[in-house]
């Protein structure tokens, strides 16, 4: 079961993609898809789903950001020796961490704009990490 938010930009509405690979509406089940659905509960309710049984949605719409809510995007630079390396930039003894605008996330297939007058652009893949549940103070042996 993978979980996923479709529809207009803004307008995003709870589904899953079953193990054939449709697309099915969660309207109903869970008002979206944020952290409140992803806590260890949560997902353990989702999954005794009778998935098969849930409604097919028609047509082909649009992914977007598969989390709601987001609050923060925080970032690993030079996260691996090929970057660095590619950047002509020394291996980092630390990581670098930054902070990226939540405005910089969208839907897989969504059309990037690139700042007026661009020539080129770059590209890279990020990895996020959705915690689910209030994390703090975990001692080593709850890791």
């Amino acid at each position: 079961m993978k979980l996923v938010r479709y529809g207009a930009a803004g307008k995003e509405k709870p589904g899953l993609i079953d193990s054939s690979g449709q697309l099915r509406s969660l309207e109903g089940i869970v008002p979206d898809i944020g952290a409140a659905q992803l806590s260890p509960a949560a997902l353990k309710k989702l999954a005794k789903l009778k998935v098969d049984k849930l409604p097919l949605v028609k047509g082909d719409p649009r992914m977007g950001c598969p989390i709601a809510g987001i609050g923060k995007f925080i970032a690993i630079g030079l996260n691996y020796r090929d970057h660095a390396e590619e950047a002509g930039m020394p291996i980092p003894k630390e990581p670098i961490v930054f902070m990226k605008a939540i405005s910089c996330i969208q839907g897989a297939d969504d059309v990037v704009m690139l700042p007026k007058g661009s020539k080129k652009s770059d590209w890279e893949v990020e990895l996020g990490v959705v915690i689910g549940s209030k994390t703090q103070y975990v001692s080593q042996k709850r890791r």
